[in-house]
């Protein structure tokens, strides 16, 4: 079996108004993502996701021609089975011979970023090839499920003070029994973010578990401030309490907090997780299997968390493929305890596939069926293909 071809299609779905919310990244008209989708000289098709952003909107054209034109060439007539050494080659570039002889990368200089997400779409849909070849879910090529089923957790929460309550309480009537909420640049302030989480917690009682993301909004002086006002609330974790680059930030700030810290949706690589690690600033890995490397890095990841005795919840803001990935890493690996369930409106979640993927009384099974398990539908692909 050889790789045949790699093809990459931006999908732009608008969302309708009345589904639209605002953030600290403004008003989402629009769902962006990249199908990846290679296939084999016996006709198979592996599908893959890639991202140009951890939200629901952003400019694809540079993922799209980075696959099909500077990583395609190096994958067609490819075994697709040795998805390691592939990985390797993508990422290592031209200099893939002295990093497999010698044991170590040799990245070229786009070992983050666009370059990365890109192989991240290609290498679930080679994940994907893998496991309809052997007629099983990833999954269980990897060893099956650590657990029985996992709690998932509704992420969203973007209305104000007065609207929380009953925006939260309506994901709990859902059956999930943890719910996450939007703070930080959104709010006017400290004391704002701050007010909205109290009433959260007032209004959907002690028992159910608040998650509280900032998306690294916060300044280290203003987050550290949002931890110590919110200490007595028990929250779940707070999530990108400062922005990425600010690595001693993130440290000081676990530091003081009482809280879990959570991070890991704006990084790529396992390097930058050992390196959030090591620094002491996370408490909860997040990687998003669409852009930081991919299944195979989430794999070195969720060793990671094993090895530092810290909790793994991926992020899952994308399609069904991400999401089924990430549920995948989740079940498969001992430290993940919990699953992001997009709560906001998202097509590619919803309606790219033929299956759906949905919680049961909050919680979700493990996946089945070949590879991802999953079947595009060619209609939806022609139709919201931005050319």
């Amino acid at each position: 079996m050889k790789i045949a071809d790699v093809e990459a299609f931006w999908l732009q779905c608008p969302l309708p108004e009345d589904k639209q919310h605002v953030s600290d990244f403004g008003r989402l008209k629009v769902f962006d993502g990249v199908l990846v989708v290679v296939t084999t000289d016996d006709g198979r098709r592996g599908y893959g996701e890639s991202k140009a952003g951890v939200g629901s909107s952003a400019d694809c054209a540079a993922l799209v021609t980075t696959i099909c034109q500077e990583l395609r060439p190096l994958l067609v007539g490819e075994d697709p089975r040795q998805i390691s050494r592939l990985w390797g080659r993508m990422y290592n570039g031209v200099r893939r011979g002295h990093a497999e002889r010698r044991g170590r990368v040799f990245p070229v200089l786009g070992r983050r970023g666009v370059l990365v997400s890109a192989m991240s779409g290609i290498d679930l849909a080679l994940w994907d090839l893998l496991g309809k070849a052997a007629g099983m879910s990833v999954l269980d090529l990897v060893g099956g499920p650590s657990r029985e089923r996992i709690p998932g957790y509704a992420s969203g929460g973007w209305a104000d003070t007065t609207r929380i309550g009953a925006e939260l309480g309506g994901y709990l009537r859902q059956g999930f029994r943890a719910a996450k909420m939007r703070i930080g640049a959104m709010d006017t302030n400290v004391a704002s973010s701050v007010a909205r989480v109290r009433e959260a917690r007032r209004a959907i009682g002690p028992d159910v578990d608040l998650m509280v993301d900032a998306h690294g909004t916060f300044s280290t002086p203003e987050a550290k401030s949002f931890c110590a006002q919110v200490a007595d609330l028990g929250l779940r974790w707070i999530e990108e309490p400062v922005s990425p680059d600010n690595r001693q930030g993130a440290a000081e700030v676990r530091c003081m907090s009482t809280t879990p810290i959570a991070a890991g949706e704006s990084e790529f690589t396992c390097f930058d997780f050992q390196d959030l690690l090591e620094r002491r600033a996370v408490d909860v890995l997040q990687p998003d299997l669409a852009i930081c490397g991919g299944f195979t890095e989430g794999l070195r990841i969720g060793a990671l968390a094993v090895a530092h005795q810290v909790e793994l919840a991926p992020h899952a803001w994308g399609s069904t493929i991400s999401f089924v990935a990430g549920l995948t890493l989740a079940m498969a690996s001992p430290a993940g305890v919990t699953m992001e369930v997009c709560m906001g409106a998202n097509p590619l979640l919803h309606e790219l596939f033929e299956e759906s993927v949905t919680p049961n009384d909050g919680f979700l099974l493990p996946p089945s069926g070949p590879g991802w398990g999953l079947t595009p539908k060619r209609s939806f692909i022609d139709r919201y293909t931005k050319t």
